[in-house]
């Protein structure tokens, strides 16, 4: 198990230095934007770019990020966003807690959501709950997130009143207005992942309610109910850690979309709006934080499934499984 866990971190960390090094050197390629600098700062301009190796050989300008970043945590410098020449660090830090504000939310509304819902349909197989539960979950993992924005924005919202048509700005995320400004991103972001984990659980839960020991649990004497929330239900879950950690990941990329619509100051919108006027410092930061959370969340999905249940041994010989 620990020879696994090493090997995947390995390959993990290669595989974060390959992409990192295709994309410095693409972003590095593309012409530079500034065509303009703000009053005063034209010399300091010159000498950030002079630390940064702008006027050497792109390999070395690879080599300068690096020991940059090992050593100093430093990604650079803001050229289009936030304030000119602001570290990149300390701009994405204050646009990092809106993100994660919206994406537990979600996370904490579909996770729950999903599992009761999936226990209904599976335990009413092939009657009209299980039928109702299957149009709604083909609906929601049909149509893109945005477009529940755009409906939810213009019905509840707009037409009805009862929530804030963006996101409330601020640093203060324990307020009522803060969240009621949140919940209309929070529902456009939680219905796929709702609907996922119905999936999940109904099929799961399904095959454990016609397997064979559920059949000797009856015969020692317990109810359909005990049976099912002692043996069958436990057993549906094990692959819910990993489906939880695939939510997180959906919905923190789907979140650069709902953050441009509802105006959520956070670390999607500033990366679409990166793109859009050419920030390429706080581009490859943001590019980095998504690859980076990617990666880790593969490897902790897969060593999820060994912890929650002992009898799944990641990376061990065939030898020892039988």
């Amino acid at each position: 198990m620990l020879k696994y866990v090493i090997k995947r971190i390995i390959l993990m960390l290669v595989s974060l230095f390959i992409i990192m090094t295709m994309l410095f050197v693409l972003v590095r390629l593309l012409p530079n934007p500034i065509t303009a600098v703000p009053g005063g700062f034209d010399k300091a301009l010159r000498d950030m770019r002079e630390a940064w190796g702008y006027n050497k050989p792109i390999m070395v300008q690879y080599g300068i990020f690096l020991r940059n970043v090992f050593t100093k945590w430093d990604w650079g410098f803001c050229t289009s966003m936030g304030t000119f020449l602001q570290p990149v660090t300390h701009y994405l830090a204050s646009k990092l807690p809106a993100t994660i504000y919206v994406n537990v939310f979600s996370v904490l509304l579909s996770l729950p959501v999903g599992i009761t819902f999936g226990i209904v349909a599976a335990v009413n197989k092939n009657k009209w709950p299980d039928h109702v539960i299957q149009v709604v979950i083909m609906f929601f993992i049909s149509v893109p997130s945005f477009i529940y924005a755009f409906i939810l924005q213009y019905f509840i919202g707009y037409k009805l009143g009862w929530c804030p048509l963006i996101f409330k700005g601020g640093d203060d995320y324990f307020t009522w207005a803060m969240f009621h400004s949140a919940i209309l991103p929070v529902l456009s972001l939680s219905f796929g992942p709702i609907a996922g984990d119905m999936r999940l659980i109904r099929a799961e839960l399904t095959e454990q309610l016609t397997s064979e020991y559920m059949l000797l649990a009856r015969t020692k004497g317990l109810t359909k109910r005990q049976a099912t929330v002692r043996h069958a239900l436990r057993n549906s879950l094990v692959p819910l850690m990993p489906s939880f950690l695939g939510d997180f990941i959906g919905i923190l990329g789907g979140s650069m979309i709902i953050e441009q619509i509802f105006a959520v100051p956070g670390i999607g919108k500033t990366y679409v709006q990166s793109i859009a006027v050419r920030d390429y410092s706080v581009f490859m930061a943001i590019s980095m934080f998504y690859v980076a959370i990617g990666l880790a969340a593969g490897i902790v999905s897969d060593l999820s499934y060994g912890f929650i249940d002992p009898r799944i041994r990641m990376g061990g010989n065939k030898s020892n499984e039988l």
